[in-house]
């Protein structure tokens, strides 16, 4: 059998011939509220850039200063010749504002949740997930080799049902991510705790949609439920809020000297570049210095949700920046996602499997950086595209 074979039967081609294909669409421009794609204006809806710091001139400066003295990368892991005194610097300064007592930081987000994941489940142990949990977070679990379990989204019962199943003799982490990347919604993360202690189960936040987003000052989901010290590991990004590129664990000195010397992701990747470690660092202290920025971000939001609701476009509810759109089939999805963009708004199509079969969505997503009058302009094309044909 030729192994190749099935590399001629991806749908994407499908996709291609009918003209609603929706990516790898060309930016010619800088990550920003508006940018330049294809040649042509479009009102940016589709970015994780919540607080529009990549722009930012003096994080771009500490961007450039950065790779001017350290030059363009470390050229190996932080285990052995590729930590610089500024990723310890990044580190502490995040353990501080997390609250947490140390920070391990990574190259990727991703790599963070498959190092930390496959660091701390053995095979002898048991991970149990929430279904619409992140695929980092699923691949993690693969490469830990311990025994998975999922609960259906948000069913705090049937959570119970599967901690029920872990026999206890065996260890057990359970993964959620704080904000969910494709519904917006914020995880009921006081019901997960108190079933963590009743059941002797370890817990972990995925917070890549939380940090900067929700919680005192931009802390995250364990912040924003005051329960920042009942949460073993916080996992996060800096690619969003932070505008940079890598991820970190936030945890006790206990758990994460482990994790250092544990994780295969960590110890076998080269560390973060000079210049992603200095943007990262540069804008948490942005947000540290200025956290009336994601009173900004929540009001966008808020305005965001006011204006699709005076349209009578049907919206997920939440209070986050992810403001999803139902629009249900695949194809009706494609469509609308491409008559969204050719009339001058970018926004992301989510498809199964990141949403169940029959509840497509339009992801939209906004920043702190975005005018009234550009949500307006841009709610007001979403809507004109979404009542054609309806």
């Amino acid at each position: 059998m030729d192994i190749f074979e099935k590399c001629d039967k991806s749908p994407a081609r499908e996709l291609i011939e009918k003209g609603i294909y929706p990516y790898f669409h060309a930016l010619e421009s800088r990550q920003d509220v508006e940018v330049i794609m294809e040649g042509k204006r479009r009102i940016m809806l589709g970015s994780n850039n919540y607080l529009g710091l990549t722009t930012n001139p003096e994080i771009i400066e500490a961007g450039v200063k950065a790779l001017e003295k350290f030059g363009t990368g470390c050229s190996g892991s932080r285990f052995l010749n590729g930590t610089l005194e500024m990723h310890l610097e990044l580190e502490a300064e995040l353990a501080k504002f997390l609250r947490k007592e140390m920070v391990i930081t990574f190259s990727t987000g991703f790599q963070s949740n498959l190092g930390i994941i496959s660091a701390i489940v053995g095979p002898h142990d048991y991970v149990i997930c929430d279904r619409e949990n992140h695929a980092s977070i699923y691949d993690g679990c693969k490469l830990s080799y311990g025994t998975m379990l999922r609960y259906r989204h948000a069913d705090m019962e049937d959570l119970e049902r599967q901690l029920q199943k872990v026999p206890e003799n065996r260890g057990c982490l359970i993964v959620t991510d704080g904000v969910f990347s494709m519904g917006g919604d914020i995880a009921n993360l006081p019901e997960i705790v108190r079933l963590a202690k009743q059941y002797g189960a370890g817990v972990m936040v995925d917070d890549a949609h939380g940090l900067g987003v929700i919680g005192e000052g931009g802390r995250g989901t364990a912040s924003y439920f005051g329960l920042e010290d009942e949460v073993d590991i916080y996992m996060g990004t800096f690619s969003k809020s932070l505008a940079s590129l890598g991820g970190y664990c936030a945890t006790s000195e206990r758990i994460g000297f482990y994790i250092k010397h544990a994780s295969r992701p960590f110890i076998f990747s080269a560390s973060m570049t000079p210049a992603s470690c200095a943007t990262a660092l540069a804008a948490l202290r942005h947000l540290e210095a200025h956290p009336e920025i994601v009173d900004r971000l929540k009001d966008n939001c808020s305005y965001a949700r006011a204006c699709f609701h005076e349209k009578g476009v049907r919206i997920i509810e939440a209070e986050t920046p992810i403001v999803p759109i139902y629009t249900y089939e695949i194809m009706n999805t494609l469509e609308k996602a491409r008559q969204a963009y050719e009339a001058g708004v970018y926004v992301n199509p989510v498809l199964p499997p990141a949403c169940a079969q029959g509840e497509c969505l339009l992801r939209t997503s906004y920043m702190a950086s975005h005018t009234h009058a550009l949500i307006d302009e841009a709610t007001d094309i979403l809507a004109k595209v979404l009542k054609e044909d309806a």
